[in-house]
């Protein structure tokens, strides 16, 4: 086949980890995307809530898949990471409860 060029000879079991590690990857990927078309929508640069669930659900894939392949470096590149996209929710749900408290007293 011609994968095999490209990856060699793997077993089932290690093409199960691809396939997990490639989607992951998708799923890292999806951030880029959604947050390019919310703002193409809105005409502005914005980053949706999709674009923070994306990066924790991709990051966490990775460094499970990084973890598997006991790669150090990959997972020092994804696991940190995870926790400053939950951060970043935390801050953007908080910064949200302000704006709706400002607005109901303000009226």
């Amino acid at each position: 086949m011609w994968w095999h060029s490209i990856i060699g000879n793997v077993s089932a079991g290690n093409m199960g980890w691809i396939i997990f590690g490639f989607i992951g990857q998708i799923m890292f990927t999806m951030r880029f995307i959604t947050q390019w078309l919310a703002s193409e929508k809105a005409k502005k640069t914005v980053i949706p809530l999709s674009f923070w669930v994306y990066s924790i659900l991709g990051s966490a894939v990775l460094s499970i898949y990084a973890i598997y392949r006991k790669d150090p470096v990959f997972l020092l590149g994804q696991l940190p990471s995870v926790f400053i996209y939950f951060r970043n929710i935390m801050l953007n749900r908080k910064s949200e409860v302000q704006a709706a408290n400002s607005n109901s007293v303000d009226m």
